[in-house]
């Protein structure tokens, strides 16, 4: 099975959780093309993926380490 460590904090997962769903809010509100409403879906469920999976692939990029449990 894939498994990927998880090196996101809760404190982080839930301020990303709740930055994703600002996002769709502010995508379905204020986006008036069809590229910047896919943009900012996109951006939401980034968001929003990385904090239910507690991974970052950028995070890991640059040399954060996986939470001990």
């Amino acid at each position: 099975m894939f498994y990927l460590k998880r090196n996101l904090p809760t404190p982080q997962r839930l301020i990303r959780a709740f930055l994703g769903l600002c996002a769709a809010v502010a995508t379905a509100t204020w986006a008036t093309t069809p590229w910047g409403m896919i943009a900012g879906y996109a951006a939401a469920a980034i968001l929003a993926g990385t904090a239910v999976v507690g991974f970052c692939p950028a995070c890991a990029l640059v040399g954060r380490t996986p939470i001990k449990n």
